[in-house]
């Protein structure tokens, strides 16, 4: 039977808002890691040097195939182990932004190499530096393509922060389950977690398709 109590759930609302401001805070930092570090392997996969090569792809491989929730167990309990003491926060952006930043260095070689190679050539005829070439020349091209699958890790990366609540972060679904197991009543929080998520994001993608497109008109690719 459904029993919704209205007086508790507005009773809990300041306390899932509140959790709401830390989800948005470890997804947004996670994004902030994944969109610089992604970059970076991006382009080092396309170093001249093998071995680097060799070794950055691999690493891409090893954690896109490993699971989120191990690479946060890991960089929280073992990381003691070898001396690498961070608190849950700081474990839990880094692994999200470890984790996303291969996905996204995917998305960026897909928008580098689809640079016409005129663009490479140019480049190289006008002696500009490795730093130069993609600063002025590729990365402000290869960005458009890449902005839709940008935009999808983003999303990807709010809906996973629930992930954080198994070493004691204090986001969504933690919070939710700490209401429920204190009042013995799970309906109301986690279904009004459901709707918070879904709030965030629904407008968020729609938002990211209209700067998607603002950005390739005016650059006229549309």
């Amino acid at each position: 039977m459904f029993d919704w109590k209205w007086e508790f759930a507005w009773e809990i609302l300041p306390r899932l808002v509140s959790a709401t401001g830390n989800t948005l805070l470890a997804a947004g930092a996670g994004y902030a890691i994944a969109l610089v570090l992604g970059l970076a392997l991006a382009i080092a996969q396309r170093s001249p040097y093998r071995g680097l090569t060799f070794v950055v792809r691999e690493f891409v491989e090893f954690i896109r195939s490993t699971p989120l929730l191990l690479q946060i167990f890991f960089i929280f309990y073992v990381g003691p182990q070898f001396g690498i003491r961070l608190s849950p926060w700081m474990s839990g952006m880094i692994a999200i932004g470890l984790h996303y930043s291969c996905y996204l260095s995917e998305v960026y070689r897909g928008g580098i190499e689809s640079v016409p190679k005129g663009q490479w050539e140019a480049a190289i005829a006008l002696n500009m530096t490795t730093v130069q070439k993609y600063r002025r020349v590729i990365i402000p091209q290869a960005i458009p393509s890449a902005l839709s699958g940008m935009g999808n890790y983003l999303v990807g990366i709010f809906k996973d922060t629930p992930m954080l609540s198994v070493i004691g972060v204090a986001e969504l679904i933690h919070t939710a389950n700490a209401i429920g197991s204190e009042h013995y009543r799970f309906l109301e929080p986690f279904t009004m977690v459901g709707i918070i998520f879904l709030a965030i994001s629904l407008p968020a993608a729609g938002l990211i398709r209209l700067a998607e497109g603002r950005v390739r008109r005016k650059l006229g690719l549309k």
